[in-house]
């Protein structure tokens, strides 16, 4: 009886734990979105564009779009699948529409003002992952119609889309974490901020990382 009674109440503070964790990253989502569009301030000029749309591509937008399939933290967790699927895609469409525009704007920025492009690891990582997310968006297209894609499977086209999407995710952190090492972030913020900041990125990335690979595990597991 005293067996019986710890297994189940493991897995229902794992759950717990998880819950947790997923509103948590919900929250983290908005506050720093939040706090780049008051740094940034944008509009106020051309430049002011590029922290905030990426911003909101890359951790506001990719991460709820991921988020939306969590058993834990999920804000349409009762929805059909189907749903969360056209969910995803309209969050992935603005995704990558935002940052194309931040990659636009910043492109142009310093085309006017007669400074190299791309000469720094964040500005190469970044256009590297937005090449790559306008790509993992548009081979995501067969999942929603299957007839696209002959010969291959519906499992197998999820289980690639998601191991792809996973490694998009990281590069859009990396990319993120790179811009809050940039001159204009670090004159914007004090020390402790920065470091506060900088754990955003990270817990996030930690939180999608785990929810991934945990769905891929367990499917393993059903499959075994």
């Amino acid at each position: 009886m005293v067996h019986g009674s710890g297994t189940e109440t493991e897995p229902r503070v794992y759950g717990y734990a998880r819950t947790a964790c997923a509103v948590l990253t919900h929250f983290v989502c908005i506050v720093f979105t939040v706090l780049v569009a008051v740094l940034s301030r944008p509009g106020t000029s051309l430049f002011s564009w590029h922290p905030f749309l990426m911003t909101l591509a890359f951790f506001l937008f990719m991460t709820e779009a991921i988020l939306l399939f969590s058993p834990h933290g999920s804000p349409i967790k009762r929805f059909p699948h189907k749903t969360k699927g056209r969910v995803h895609w309209v969050l992935q469409c603005l995704c990558v529409c935002c940052a194309a525009l931040g990659l636009a704007a910043i492109t142009y920025n310093k085309h006017l003002n007669g400074k190299p492009h791309f000469t720094s690891w964040h500005g190469l990582v970044g256009l590297v992952t937005v090449c790559v997310v306008g790509v993992q968006s548009l081979a995501a297209v067969p999942l929603i119609y299957h007839s696209l894609a002959k010969g291959w499977s519906l499992a197998k086209l999820k289980r690639y889309h998601a191991a792809s999407g996973l490694v998009t995710y990281l590069l859009g952190s990396a990319s993120l974490l790179l811009g809050l090492c940039s001159a204009w972030f670090t004159a914007s913020v004090r020390e402790h901020t920065w470091y506060l900041s900088a754990l955003c990125p990270a817990l996030t990335a930690f939180v999608i990382m785990s929810q991934v690979t945990n769905a891929y595990m367990a499917k393993k597991r059903l499959q075994s």
